[in-house]
């Protein structure tokens, strides 16, 4: 049972940088059966996928690859998430999930995390 935790600051200021981190437990990050994605949700909005990386390389959702950096620590099997000059309509809530593939439709991701509430504001 892979499992998935979501951590980083509740509060960012506009025009800052947002890290974000996703341990997993209950699998590995180096396989070849999952994309481990970042996908978030703003309020009143759907799902928007913001990337993903799988067998080490990584994909961006167009809109945002100009701001978006994702990358993996093999030793401590987590995921990284890094977005730059955020902005209001940045706020959302960030999930970590992990799927063998990458879209908007929940259904697509075998498991999810928690998620992590990211507001920028200042």
């Amino acid at each position: 049972q892979v499992q998935l935790q979501e951590s980083g600051p509740g509060l960012v200021k506009p025009s800052q940088t947002l890290s974000l981190t996703c341990t997993i437990s209950g699998g590995s990050v180096t396989t070849n059966y999952y994309y481990w994605s970042w996908i978030r949700q703003s309020p009143g909005k759907g799902l928007e996928w913001v990337g993903a990386i799988y067998s080490g390389s990584t994909y961006y959702n167009p809109s945002l690859k100009s701001r978006t950096s994702i990358s993996r620590d093999n030793g401590v099997n987590t995921v990284y998430l890094r977005m730059n000059s955020l902005k209001p309509e940045d706020t959302a809530v960030y999930y970590c999930a992990a799927g063998q593939a990458v879209g908007v439709e929940a259904a697509e991701y075998d498991y999810w995390g928690q998620g992590a509430q990211v507001t920028v504001s200042s």
